[in-house]
């Protein structure tokens, strides 16, 4: 792989250890509300979606006389949870200070979301000045608007882009936006995740080589 100009990281999962707290506070929600799902379920059908698909899913299956306790409910138990154990990405910051190109963040979470959780794990100041909510654009992912967003804004090339992510509706954007993308998974993805040309790889460590950089 050449090296790229530009490389996005996706938040959750990526540059914040949050899918596992996320699906677990969820699912305990969600069951007390009379939605019974398991946290690897939670994974499975929203992990990457934007915060509108997540709330009218629920909405679906919640009575509406208690979405606004149920959000309330959920705001306190992820503040809580975040709080007490959100971390950064084993690796992630060791392997960012080995990338020698401009970085920056696109999430489809909101701007006060991804700025509270880098803030939390000591990741915000190597991202200011450069995070991209799905707030910023018509259309988050799967569409390719915020990446697209992202490298008009940091002035760059699409195809000299390469994104870094953990969902497949984030490979799937970044296959939309006509940009490179590495897919970081502990576990190995399903077929229908990973698009073709997309690489999977389980330790931060290697990104900076698999980005093209030499290595010490």
């Amino acid at each position: 792989m050449s090296a790229p100009q530009l490389v996005i990281f996706d938040c959750d999962g990526v540059l914040v250890d949050s899918e596992s707290i996320s699906a677990r506070v969820s699912s305990q929600i969600l069951n007390e509300h009379g939605w019974s799902i398991a946290p690897a379920d939670v994974v499975a059908r929203f992990k990457g979606c934007t915060d509108e698909h997540w709330r009218a899913a629920v909405a679906e299956r919640i009575p509406a006389a208690s979405l606004d306790e149920w959000h309330e409910r959920q705001a306190a138990r992820y503040d809580a949870a975040f709080n007490n154990e959100l971390v950064a990405i084993d690796g992630v910051a060791e392997a960012i200070a080995r990338i020698p190109v401009p970085i920056c963040v696109a999430s489809n979470g909101s701007h006060v979301k991804i700025e509270r959780n880098l803030e939390r794990v000591g990741l915000l100041d190597l991202f200011r000045g450069a995070i991209f909510s799905a707030q910023d654009v018509p259309r988050g992912k799967p569409a390719p608007d915020l990446f697209l967003h992202a490298a008009i804004t940091m002035d760059v090339s699409p195809a000299t882009v390469v994104v870094v992510e953990d969902s497949r509706h984030g490979v799937a954007a970044a296959a939309a936006a006509g940009m490179r993308c590495l897919m970081y998974s502990s576990e190995s993805p399903g077929r229908d995740v990973v698009s073709p040309g997309t690489l999977v790889f389980e330790s931060m460590d290697r990104l900076p080589a698999l980005l093209g950089f030499a290595t010490d």
